[in-house]
């Protein structure tokens, strides 16, 4: 694909951050209820996805979104598939706004065993990111959840996740790796030593030509992680705010140097379907200065 070296080299050293707008049916209703949209202004699962494609189409269409500061944004699935003004929202991202655009590509979460969640079967996979990148998509990112410093269950964790990135790695697109690690677990700087480790390891067998992200929880440790934005195989490693509010999330993310943001729920602190659409825009445009800020 034409766009495939240009967005590349927009991910390895564009200033800015990857925004989050790749809420999935689980999350919704608590995405909607922080925006204002209560569960009782819509009747049925169409109309609740309605409203959040309303919200991500703001959010997209606003002044502050552009390359300028957000470099990239993750999309849900059903949004790959929507328009925004007549226009593919992947298009759309990267033709007007010049934001590379990325797919969630997992189901879900499996339940809780040895102190993690692994990734819920993928079936249609390879199908699904053949569209994704027919429809100019640069990458995907599957989310994994870390409870605990159990290092056989952060060895699955991190096992599974190089398995489907090799798979996406096979299908021309950039995986995001994401073993979230829960921000409250109460082991959480010894599941990170551990999580590293395993990580380490997969990367360096990983063949010469195969690029992959990271998007890690911000470490208890500042700086831990930067022995992997080294790594010849890791593009870029990017943060996710995991329930710490904006300022919190940003506040660690300036001690990781190496890091840059993928927020979602800090990303959208404040917004509300109410506002106008210039008290949306600056409202928007000041989480974005901030993270941005925290980004480079």
């Amino acid at each position: 694909m034409s766009n495939q070296p240009t967005m590349r080299a927009q991910m390895k050293s564009g200033a800015g951050f990857i925004a989050a707008l790749d809420q999935s049916g689980g999350s919704t209703p608590k995405a909607l209820s922080l925006y204002g949209v209560e569960p009782s202004d819509y009747s049925s699962e169409a109309e609740m996805f309605q409203a959040m494609h309303d919200m991500r189409a703001r959010i997209i269409l606003a002044d502050g979104f552009t390359s300028d500061k957000v470099i990239g944004a993750i999309l849900f699935e059903r949004t790959m598939n929507e328009t925004i003004t007549g226009k593919e929202v992947a298009k759309l991202l990267w033709e007007d706004r010049g934001v590379v655009p990325f797919l969630k590509i997992d189901k879900g979460l499996e339940d809780q065993a040895e102190d993690v969640q692994l990734l819920k079967p993928m079936p249609g996979l390879d199908d699904l990111l053949a569209q994704a990148r027919a429809k100019g998509i640069f990458g995907t990112k599957e989310r994994s959840v870390i409870h605990g410093a159990n290092g056989q269950g952060i060895d699955k964790v991190v096992a599974q996740q190089f398995d489907v990135a090799q798979q996406v790695v096979d299908a021309g697109l950039v995986p995001i790796i994401e073993p979230e690690v829960n921000i409250h677990s109460p082991s959480k700087a010894k599941a990170e030593d551990l999580l590293l480790a395993a990580l380490s390891a997969h990367l360096d067998a990983l063949p010469q030509n195969a690029e992959v992200m990271l998007k890690l929880t911000l470490p208890d440790v500042a700086g831990l992680y930067d022995v992997l934005a080294d790594h010849p195989n890791v593009l870029r490693i990017v943060a996710l705010s995991g329930g710490y509010s904006t300022a919190d999330a940003c506040q660690k993310l300036s001690q990781n140097r190496k890091m840059i943001a993928s927020f979602s729920r800090a990303l959208t602190e404040g917004l509300n379907v109410r506002m106008s659409d210039a008290e949306f825009n600056a409202a928007l445009g000041t989480q974005i200065n901030q993270i941005y800020q925290a980004s480079l």
